[in-house]
């Protein structure tokens, strides 16, 4: 049996470490980290209905000006969540401190979503989440989208794989403000076990 570890590098910016991509090269001096996986990574199976919910986090009108591609997020955004309605499938939708950066934007159309809830925290899994989550039965799999792909997808995205829930970020539905972020998130996503890059 072959011991898995993620490699983690100190984030001055943030304060915290993060992981770091596989093939990323440290040119100079700074502190790391190697943490143990507690968890089996998994295969992504399908999607079925039965057992999916998706997750919309923070497409709020402030976002609008300084995310790259957030006309085209927000597009995807629509077709994802029209197509969540056809099928009967759950929608969490989160806004991050709506007092100060707005609500959703009205393109996104959030009639008969599940829940719709404001946060102060990078990460959509709030206790309120989880407990939408445990009134569902069966939920297996998240589709996730929305913004910024580098702190609140990326947070998302590794809080629920902890929990043994299978992630599909749609990639062409996330942005961040820059594209190293968006890359950036991307990668670190794959390399702790979220394999979808559905575009």
């Amino acid at each position: 049996m072959h011991r898995k570890f993620v490699v983690q590098l100190f984030a001055e910016e943030w304060g915290q470490y993060v992981d770091l991509p596989k093939g990323f090269a440290v040119s100079e001096r700074c502190k790391v980290r190697l943490v143990p996986l507690q968890i089996q990574l998994t295969t992504l199976g399908n999607l079925t209905p039965s057992s999916t919910v998706f997750f919309c986090c923070d497409m709020q009108e402030r976002f609008r000006p300084a995310i790259k591609y957030f006309g085209d997020i927000i597009s995807v955004g629509q077709r994802l969540l029209q197509g969540a309605r056809i099928l009967g499938i759950p929608v969490i939708v989160t806004e991050q401190y709506p007092k100060g950066l707005g609500s959703t934007v009205q393109e996104i159309d959030l009639t008969g979503v599940k829940l719709v809830l404001p946060k102060t925290k990078f990460s959509m899994v709030l206790p309120e989440v989880e407990a939408a989550l445990a009134e569902i039965p069966g939920v297996r799999s998240v589709v996730l989208f929305g913004v910024e792909t580098h702190v609140c997808i990326q947070q998302t995205a590794l809080e629920l794989v902890g929990r043994g829930v299978e992630v599909h970020i749609v990639a062409d539905a996330t942005s961040s403000r820059s594209m190293m972020d968006r890359m950036f998130a991307r990668l670190t996503s794959r390399s702790n076990g979220d394999h979808s890059d559905h575009e």
